[in-house]
């Protein structure tokens, strides 16, 4: 492994792109860009760069041939707090030379509404978006997470075609400007201890563990009650101090660690 001479920055260009434990396309897929996503390249080998994500710090290996390059002064204008993102779980943009799918929390640099543009490629989005400097609430949040019932659960995924549990609440606090760390135990690091489930609302955070006490699973809590996870598909269960009860098979599926309040 050689490290690169000068430290460079990409730019997801494509819809979604797979981040893979190490640099080989078998190798297992731990997470996914998605489109006007930033990074830096830690190291090159072969045909794949060991990148760093500006979203969430998160290091793995993607495909050279699906790299976009930015510019320093570029990487370091767009930011969670500078783009807009997408809300629709499916819309495309289009430029002049291509059109391309966007899925929910793809990343619209300089964005005005209609327009955003990634270097020099301008693109048109007519799709629902939230602007920089808008307002996000907790409806918001709700009001995406539904879209994603169904949703099937792919390890690694952080879209509507496939997502886990930590890249389901990751991407949907992206929505509300929030940088959310990529995995659950991370996530769990965050924000203030609700010490009763009774008084968790929505938009906390519940965190489930193994028998051996490590956070394996989070979601996102709603009312009544209730929680929205990813846990074979995105699906809404009940919830109490004990964890998460399914109604399919009358039993608890996951043994509540934690209640965190991000907003």
């Amino acid at each position: 492994m050689t490290k690169t001479n000068t430290l460079k920055y990409g730019i997801t260009s494509l819809s979604i792109i797979p981040i893979r434990l190490s640099n080989n396309h078998r190798s297992e897929m731990v997470s996914q860009l998605l489109f006007g996503e930033t990074y830096e390249i830690i190291h090159k080998k072969d045909n794949w760069l060991n990148i760093k994500c500006a979203l969430d710090n998160y290091e793995g290996w993607i495909d050279a041939a699906q790299h976009t390059s930015l510019s320093e002064k570029e990487f370091h204008n767009i930011n969670i707090q500078t783009i807009g993102i997408a809300i629709d779980l499916f819309y495309s943009a289009a430029s002049s030379d291509r059109s391309v799918a966007l899925v929910t929390g793809s990343s619209l640099p300089h964005f005005d509404g209609i327009n955003f543009k990634i270097g020099k490629e301008k693109f048109i989005y007519n799709g629902q978006a939230v602007m920089p400097d808008q307002i996000r609430t907790v409806n918001m949040l709700e009001k995406v997470a539904l879209r994603y019932l169904h949703a099937p659960y792919l390890w690694g995924g952080r879209s509507p075609l496939g997502i886990d549990c930590s890249g389901f609440v990751q991407v949907l606090y992206k929505c509300l400007g929030i940088a959310l760390p990529r995995d659950a135990y991370q996530q769990a690091d965050i924000g203030k201890t609700v010490n009763f489930a009774e008084e968790a609302t929505i938009g906390d955070l519940a965190f489930f563990h193994n028998e051996e006490g490590k956070i394996i699973h989070v979601g996102l809590i709603l009312k009544d009650k209730k929680i929205i996870h990813s846990s074979g598909m995105v699906r809404i269960d009940t919830f109490d101090h004990f964890g998460i009860f399914t109604a399919d098979t009358n039993k608890y599926s996951h043994q509540l660690k934690i209640i965190k309040r991000v907003l």
